[in-house]
């Protein structure tokens, strides 16, 4: 017996019967040979790891743009703790880790440069609209490895593609990372904004800090703690009534003081302006576009390939492009 098949026991004998089993994953869309170290949920969580658009994660704003300080969340910070949340979850209610961590690790590879604000532009200008969770799937299925994709397996996918919106996964694992994202986010998003002077610990409605907690650590244990014990036995992710509701009133007061706030925000409109010159530029000159991206003009169309082009740029990225583009170059003397 294989590593990778005792592993498989392993799961069969211990993980709840609610579980996804590795051993009884749908499997890729391009069959393959089985690690004989590894299970194929494992394999995914490498294959996302080792990716292109993994790496460019660091250099992508969560909500303030390029931020200067070195504590500030990045969407590679941030899909760390939500993995570390999500993993955390499905251990306590004897789920699949591995698939948990890997749908985590992959939800937002599809994002765009400048958070939310670049996710509004391209939906704007991208013909049929724009969301980072089909961009993230795309990402994974026809983006990575020169247009060959990370083939992951059929959960991983169907996770990443329901992490925010629409019908829940099919997955508990999956389910678990659409909650461990809001969990995750509304909490690294009040410490930014508490750090950036944005708001005050007096600011955070009384109610919901005594029923969720006073501090980082204790809000996200109340959630994670109240998450597990209303899901446990159950066919579903859920929350108990009375700490859903304060979460959802915390998200409502984050909308309200901190998502809307001219100084956490004010840049904005520079940002998609940005953008939507660089995707006007390309759509007029798609031969600009660089060799990766002429293949998904030819067989998808110029506005595709301008679109998975700027999706996929960093915030820097951008603002270079952008210069030179745009922005005249001094004089230098030979």
């Amino acid at each position: 017996m294989s590593l990778r098949e005792q592993i498989q026991a392993r799961e069969e004998a211990t993980l709840s019967p609610l579980a996804c089993k590795s051993s009884q994953s749908r499997g890729r869309s391009r069959p393959e040979e089985e690690c004989d170290i590894r299970t194929p949920f494992q394999r995914d969580v490498d294959r996302i790891v080792y990716s292109k658009a993994f790496r460019r994660l660091k250099h992508k704003t969560q909500v303030f743009l390029q931020p200067e300080g070195d504590h500030y969340r990045t969407r590679m910070t941030h899909t760390l703790e939500v993995s570390r949340i999500a993993r955390t979850m499905a251990r306590a209610l004897f789920l699949n880790e591995d698939l948990t961590e890997a749908i985590a690790l992959g939800h937002d590879l599809g994002h765009t440069p400048f958070g939310h604000a670049g996710e509004r532009l391209l939906d704007e200008v991208m013909p049929g609209g724009f969301a980072h969770y089909q961009q993230s799937v795309r990402v994974v299925e026809r983006l990575e490895k020169g247009g060959e994709g990370l083939d992951l397996t059929w959960e991983v996918r169907n996770g990443i593609v329901c992490h925010t919106k629409g019908p829940p996964a099919a997955t508990l694992e999956g389910q678990i990372v659409r909650l461990a994202d809001h969990i995750a986010y509304i909490n690294h998003d009040i410490e930014d904004a508490l750090r950036g002077g944005i708001i005050y610990p007096i600011d955070i409605p009384l109610e919901i800090s005594r029923l969720l907690g006073f501090t980082h650590s204790k809000r996200i244990d109340t959630l994670v703690t109240d998450a597990v014990q209303a899901s446990l036995g159950q066919t579903e992710i859920r929350q108990s009534p009375e700490i859903g509701e304060a979460m959802l009133a915390l998200k409502d007061f984050m909308f309200e003081n901190v998502y809307t706030d001219p100084r956490a925000k004010g840049e904005e409109g520079k940002a998609q302006d940005m953008l939507r010159s660089l995707f006007e530029y390309y759509q007029k000159d798609p031969d600009r576009l660089p060799d990766d991206f002429q293949a998904i003009r030819a067989a998808e169309g110029i506005d595709r390939a301008v679109c998975d082009y700027i999706a996929g740029m960093t915030d820097p990225f951008a603002v270079e492009r952008y210069k030179e583009l745009f922005i005249p170059k001094g004089w230098t003397v030979l």
